[in-house]
């Protein structure tokens, strides 16, 4: 195995200081190396050195400057930092840049529901919906907008196609008929981890529009992890 992939293979597991050393390592031996570079700063990023990361997307950014992936990875570091403006600020580039992709409209979704704009988050859900119709991850996190702005019905309805897209049966109340709420997962134990989710999500919703099983694993992760009614 490669240097590079023994890295990306700890970075997977979780092992992020031993990834950041082989990434340091590999960056010592080909400077400004483009890969090299961007997973160093997803090391950065899950392990709190936001600062770091964002050098290292400004580099890439600056190098790439049309690549809308790296405009995502930095937008999330913005994000983090809570430089929220500039955050949605190249999340709008890469949406102008790739219109036709849904994973650009999901995760600026996402983003504006972080930060409050539900309304906003509703609009983008929508398109990646329309641009993907499979997509059952952003049907069910529409839901979850639609339910915070006291949209029951409409929610209920997201809830059903987003289990319906996957095959998902939700445990049913047997004196009322109605769906048992999902109940959240474990709350992250430390900031820390709370800052990391949103980074992970991203990343991980980025790889789900070309695997249809890793994105139904990941769709009954989600509705672990958020409560839904």
């Amino acid at each position: 195995m490669e240097k590079q992939e023994i890295g990306i293979a700890k970075y997977k597991e979780g092992a992020f200081e031993e990834a950041l050393v082989i990434f340091n390592e590999l960056l010592e031996q080909s400077p400004n190396h483009p890969e090299y570079l961007v997973q160093r700063a997803r090391v950065y990023s899950r392990i709190g050195k936001f600062k770091e990361a964002l050098q290292d997307f400004d580099f890439l950014v600056n190098k790439h400057p049309f690549d809308t992936n790296l405009m995502s990875d930095r937008a999330v570091v913005l994000h983090l930092l809570k430089r929220n403006e500039e955050a949605l600020s190249e999340l709008d580039r890469a949406v102008n840049l790739d219109p036709n992709n849904p994973y650009r409209y999901s995760s600026r979704a996402y983003l504006k529901d972080r930060l409050g704009d539900l309304e906003g988050a509703i609009i983008d859900y929508e398109k990646a919906i329309d641009l993907d119709p499979e997509d059952a991850i952003s049907m069910n996190n529409k839901g979850l907008v639609e339910e915070k702005m006291g949209y029951k019905q409409k929610s209920k309805q997201s809830f059903k196609q987003a289990d319906d897209l996957v095959g998902y049966t939700p445990e049913i109340n047997k004196e009322s008929n109605e769906p048992l709420p999902v109940t959240a997962s474990e709350e992250p134990e430390n900031e820390a981890e709370k800052k990391v989710s949103f980074p992970a999500y991203l990343q991980t919703l980025s790889k789900l529009f070309t695997d249809k099983k890793e994105r139904k694993d990941f769709f009954r992760f989600l509705i672990g992890r958020f409560k839904r009614s």
